[in-house]
């Protein structure tokens, strides 16, 4: 007799459903529900994420090969196409947007990602902030319309360098800009650090973080006029050069009349020069370098996203329909950012999604399970001894 429970029950204990119960309540997700709740509903969408589930179809069918292991998930059955398909067009995503922020807080509360490896001495708050574009087929979409054969959706979200984990996330038409979902993104604690692309050169938006005392690290576009006030040449470090200069422009003058610092850095990978732009004048140029370099953080947490969870093909057409795809992959994705912190052997991320995959109806320990991912079930005999003197 197993005495534990499969690797997909253990995993959604980490959802109290007290707590998902007052979520539903909050959002009135379950009004005029007829049967088909919305933990049957959430537990449906985990299952499409966790095992690569292409269609409607293949999450149903794939639930009710399970149907004597459904009850301990909190389901008396499989759900039918159409009830699923019906939710995730008419319930609200609210529901799953919260559930992914309420989770996430609690296992930041709870160090559940472990100690955080910085790179740097400072005690500053690392941001990254970029978006991904989701190509989506406009016949399909049509609400999603971006260009006149194309259609998608943008992800914009800012990275906590801290656990490599969102503190915001946005989600928005291919056509809505950077920069218009930059101004929603809340003011982080001052100090804080935030790193971005040339997509996100706005007057406005730095002087608004410079007035709150956050420093932000960018690339320089060509075309910005800028004065130098004073230039120096390192000695050491692959910086060519590191400018105090201020915007000469009238818009530049009016928006951003503090000093700004122009950073040339040779990239030895590429061959070519970087010029960087911050308003940091403190850390010395090579940092400011390396702060930049972190960047790429963000790309790998958006390949990481597309690469292991369902986000590039979607179950239904409407827009509520695919965020919830989306938050509920986000869940998923801080499921399985927490399980590769705990395993001990030497997976890869997405060689951890591949064997979860597998092993999802498994009955073994989940810490035991990554330990030895490998290993056969274990059977504990519970048999009582006759007396049969």
């Amino acid at each position: 007799m197993v005495l534990t429970a499969s690797l997909f029950n253990q995993l959604l204990q980490h959802f109290p459903r007290s707590e998902f119960a007052a979520l539903v309540k909050d959002t009135k997700a379950e009004r005029h529900a007829r049967g088909f709740t919305c933990w049957s509903q959430f537990v449906a969408m985990l299952f499409c994420h966790l095992a690569q589930a292409d269609s409607l179809r293949i999450i149903c069918n794939g639930l009710q090969c399970c149907l004597g292991k459904l009850t301990h998930l909190g389901m008396a059955e499989a759900p039918n196409k159409s009830s699923l398909a019906y939710a995730n067009q008419h319930r609200p995503a609210a529901l799953f947007e919260q559930l992914f922020w309420k989770t996430l807080d609690r296992f930041r509360h709870q160090s559940m990602f472990g100690p955080s490896a910085k790179p740097f001495r400072f005690k500053n708050k690392l941001l990254s902030l970029d978006s991904t574009t989701i190509s989506l087929c406009l016949s399909l979409f049509p609400w999603a319309q971006f260009k006149k054969v194309k259609g998608g959706v943008k992800v914009h979200l800012v990275l906590d360098h801290d656990d490599y984990m969102p503190r915001f996330v946005h989600l928005t038409g291919a056509f809505h800009s950077d920069v218009q979902a930059a101004h929603l993104v809340p003011v982080p604690p001052r100090g804080s650090i935030i790193v971005m692309d040339r997509a996100y050169i706005d007057y406005q938006l730095w002087a608004k973080w410079h007035t709150q005392g956050v420093f932000f690290v960018t690339r320089l576009r060509q075309d910005l006029d800028i004065e130098i006030v004073n230039s120096s040449t390192p000695t050491r470090s692959n910086v060519i050069q590191d400018d105090l200069i201020r915007l000469a422009s009238r818009w530049g003058q009016r928006d951003c009349p503090f000093p700004l610092r122009r950073i040339t850095v040779f990239n030895d990978e590429t061959g070519e020069l970087i010029v960087l732009l911050t308003n940091h004048l403190q850390f010395a140029a090579s940092t400011i370098a390396r702060v930049y370099r972190q960047r790429w953080q963000i790309e790998v947490f958006f390949k990481t996203l597309k690469q292991n969870l369902k986000i590039k093909t979607f179950v239904g057409t409407s827009e509520n329909a695919l965020r919830i795809q989306i938050w509920t992959a986000l869940i998923a994705l801080l499921l399985l950012r927490w399980l590769h912190c705990l395993c001990q052997r030497n997976w890869s991320f997405s060689n951890l999604a591949a064997l979860l995959r597998l092993n999802l109806f498994t009955y073994r320990d989940l810490k035991d399970w990554l330990k030895d991912p490998l290993a056969a079930p274990p059977l504990q005999s519970q048999q009582l001894a006759l007396n049969l003197v």
